[in-house]
């Protein structure tokens, strides 16, 4: 495995740029008639993303066609898939029964004495049938799946790419070095970026913090904090013990190494953006084979969501509370099952958050109207709950790699030169 080197201090910068991002986003918030400087940090932003975005297609398929070849055992592959598929349905169900403790105990929907008139509108997205989500995994017009960025179909087309290049012998073993070389192409595109990556933080962190400000959080502080404590529970104690638990690897160099997929996924709220930068990570830091990170990464980033998974489970709970409505033992474990398989079932759907949370209220009774409540608040967490998802799918592909014997751990141990 090559080592690629990203820019020197790269974390140090990105936090420079954030922490200058909320000064000035603060700042703006209290002079809104500034709006040239919101019109040229929504440019900065967007165009950060969208260089990112660009990088997520052509690096999840090259990067899993080279890793499907590599496995050269479909036995191999349906392991590897079976593994993955039940972690990511253990961490999600964890994830949310830790919400629906924290929401229960602390009773952030207590003193609202809501009742449900429809006062607070909310008019969520109709999730497709299970059946349906299953028949549009597998893609009829590859190419198209590419210019939608439908990810699940992606990554089944690049599988069977990828196995029929081990089944075609000498002339797929062709095939699979120019595609090993594009890979190492595809990811030097990754460290370009990761040079404009302080630019674009700022950029995105300032115009969220100039549209939301911090006053945005008082109404609803106790939900806010609620969630956002659950949120550094699940990723910074449940991960680490479950990464000791499964595979007996230390915690402490993938904390030390992962700092900078963080600081990405919070500037970018979105999972599929980050892709590149934890592929990189997992692969380069963390010494994970792109044989197993091919294929965990990009699906965790489209299955894969503890962050959303305990928002839904704390926002239950305060809806519940807020309109005085009790749904018991068997409503709660209901939302467990539900949001779970949920998380699953509207995958590569947009807004998936929000539909599942709807999905999960119309199971147990509960008002979806309720969730115009906690949209004023759901930005700023959405940033950290993405921030927990790639930490899921990083953890989660460390397991897998160390039980498959794909892992280089010198590499996950080597010590990073300190760069603050």
């Amino acid at each position: 495995m090559n080592e690629i080197q990203g820019p020197k201090g790269l974390t140090r910068k990105i936090l420079i740029g954030m922490a200058l991002g909320i000064l000035l986003g603060l700042l703006l918030k209290q002079i809104p008639t500034i709006t040239f400087v919101m019109d040229i940090l929504e440019v900065g932003g967007k165009i950060f993303v969208a260089s990112l975005s660009l990088l997520v297609v052509p690096l999840v398929f090259v990067s899993l066609v080279c890793g499907t070849a590599a496995l050269d055992d479909i036995k191999k592959l349906g392991r590897v898939g079976g593994k993955t598929v039940a972690l990511y349905l253990l961490t999600t169900g964890v994830a949310i029964a830790i919400a629906l403790f924290m929401g229960v105990l602390l009773q952030p929907g207590s003193g609202f004495d809501l009742t449900a008139s429809g006062a607070v509108g909310f008019i969520a997205k109709e999730a497709p049938p299970f059946k349906q989500v299953l028949i549009d995994i597998f893609p009829t017009n590859p190419v198209r799946a590419m210019a939608e960025g439908n990810m699940l179909q992606l990554i089944v087309f690049a599988i069977l790419f990828g196995l029929a290049m081990t089944m075609a012998g000498e002339a797929g073993k062709k095939v699979s070095e120019a595609f090993v070389h594009l890979n190492e192409v595809i990811m030097s595109l990754v460290m370009i970026l990761m040079w404009a990556a302080p630019f674009g933080v700022f950029c995105l962190v300032a115009k969220v913090f100039a549209e939301q400000g911090f006053s945005a959080i008082l109404p609803l502080a106790k939900y806010f904090f609620i969630v956002l404590g659950t949120l550094l529970i699940h990723g910074l104690v449940v991960y680490p013990l479950l990464l000791k638990g499964f595979s007996k690897l230390s915690p402490k160099p993938f904390v030390s190494k992962f700092k900078e997929v963080w600081l990405f996924a919070f500037s970018t709220a979105s999972s599929n953006a980050t892709i590149p930068i934890t592929m990189e990570t997992v692969e380069h830091k963390l010494g994970v084979k792109n044989s197993i990170a091919s294929f965990t990464i990009p699906l965790g980033a489209t299955v894969n969501m503890d962050g959303t998974a305990i928002m839904q489970g704390v926002a239950t709970a305060f809806i519940a509370q807020a309109y005085g409505i009790e749904i018991g033992l068997t409503g709660y474990l209901m939302v467990i099952v539900t949001a779970t398989l949920a998380s699953i079932g509207t995958a590569g759907v947009p807004g998936v958050g929000l539909i599942t949370l709807a999905m999960v209220l119309k199971q147990v009774g509960l008002p979806v109207e309720g969730i115009g409540l906690i949209i004023g608040v759901d930005r700023l967490l959405d940033m950290v709950r993405t921030a927990v998802n790639v930490t899921g799918d990083a953890v989660v592909t460390c397991i897998v790699a160390k039980s498959e014997n794909q892992m280089d751990l010198a590499v996950y141990e080597k010590i990073e030169e300190k760069v603050f």
